[in-house]
């Protein structure tokens, strides 16, 4: 286990099988094909809306292209739904036997649906991706996750706002959400859009220009960076331009980097589409991070190279505040106890993580004594 390790979302040394079975039977009315933030196109199914352990069921993705012709599916085929582990609608198989010639069959497009460039399969992978970086689709959905909680965490930069813009033809690119300031009549113009609620967006716009480096790298659209890998990054570069001069092999070298994710970082920074952005983004403005020497500076070595796992029901802040704090003074935060964990952070009702951390003799701190560690406590 200790050899496996662990990811930022769950340890490598175990697997979870959900046993119970939630399926009904019903008809794909059409399939349709969705192209993701990274070009990724995935054929989604629509479906005639069936109740399945308690919620109504009326789409399921079919994953990749390998997938649709393992079940050869076919549009008006009787299909077998299941919800996997009560939430996930997936198509399992379908009931050739209940086909009567109405069927219509499908083939995967060779070209973008959204923008008509021929289409790449990912070398020795499954995913069939649109390789234009200013692909409509691809536009619309890494907007939508720039402005997301999970990156830039814009204010009242929706979907619904962001389809409006686009449609408008107020935003082209990601730093053209930084230019929606000087097109103020234009906003207050759009439906259901009044001056308050422009100008909230206009704040919330302004205020992301202060986010950390790792949310702006988050919601950049890296292939294989989230905001995980990100914070690596911004720990162990401090800024975009440090990130941006290493070779591929020097990020491969960090701690849970790797050769993959490097070569996708090395790859998007030395582009003429990622260098044009990062300038965009510079001029207009937004934090490019600080060295690192003033980070470790900040940190003062109290947690550098400490792991700490967070467990309980917390008074003091929430486990996302606690995590963040960890990471603030140099430590990394896991999600399991092993013999390399070096504090556990219990609050209340703290269950089997206390227990083997009691086991292994990790030292357990309350969330006072983990506030005085780190010299924040009142």
């Amino acid at each position: 286990r200790e050899e496996l390790g662990n990811t930022s979302k769950s340890p490598r040394w175990v697997v979870a099988y959900k046993w119970e079975r939630y399926e009904a039977v019903t008809r794909a009315e059409s399939i349709v094909f969705q192209v993701g933030k990274t070009g990724t196109v995935t054929p989604v199914a629509n479906l005639e809306p069936v109740p399945i352990a308690g919620t109504t069921v009326s789409r399921a993705s079919l994953h990749n292209r390998d997938e649709m012709e393992r079940l050869g599916i076919q549009i008006g085929d009787w299909v077998v739904v299941e919800k996997a582990g009560k939430i996930i609608p997936h198509v399992v198989r379908v009931e050739e036997h209940r086909r009567d010639g109405s069927q219509q069959e499908l083939e995967f497009p060779t070209h973008c649906p959204e923008c008509d460039t021929l289409l790449i399969q990912d070398e020795g992978g499954v995913y069939i991706r649109c390789p234009n970086p200013n692909c409509p689709a691809m536009l619309r959905e890494t907007l939508r996750y720039y402005a997301s909680r999970q990156a830039m965490d814009i204010e009242g930069m929706g979907i619904k706002m962001i389809e409006q813009l686009l449609s408008q033809g107020l935003l082209k690119g990601l730093a053209d959400i930084y230019r929606l300031h000087n097109n103020y009549g234009d906003l207050v113009a759009l439906e259901r859009q009044g001056e308050k609620s422009i100008e909230n967006l206009l704040a919330g716009i302004e205020n992301s220009k202060t986010q950390p480096l790792w949310r702006l790298l988050t919601g950049l659209n890296i292939r294989h960076v989230g905001s995980s890998n990100a914070r690596i990054l911004e720990k162990q570069f401090g800024t975009i331009d440090e990130i941006a001069q290493q070779s591929v092999e020097e990020l491969a070298a960090v701690d849970e980097i790797g050769p993959v994710i490097a070569d996708s970082v090395y790859t998007f920074f030395h582009s003429d589409f990622g260098t044009k952005l990062i300038d965009d983004l510079k001029s207009a403005g937004l934090n490019m991070g600080s060295p690192v020497e003033k980070t470790t500076a900040e940190a003062a070595g109290i947690l550098d190279g400490k792991t700490l796992v967070v467990t309980g029901t917390l008074t003091q802040f929430t486990r996302d505040e606690a995590k963040e704090l960890i990471r603030k003074h140099g430590g990394k935060a896991s999600g399991s106890v092993s013999s390399k964990t070096d504090y556990l952070v219990a609050g209340e009702k703290a269950g089997s993580k206390l227990s083997k951390a009691e086991e292994l003799n990790v030292p357990v701190l309350t969330e006072i004594e983990f506030l005085e560690l780190l010299g924040e406590s009142g």
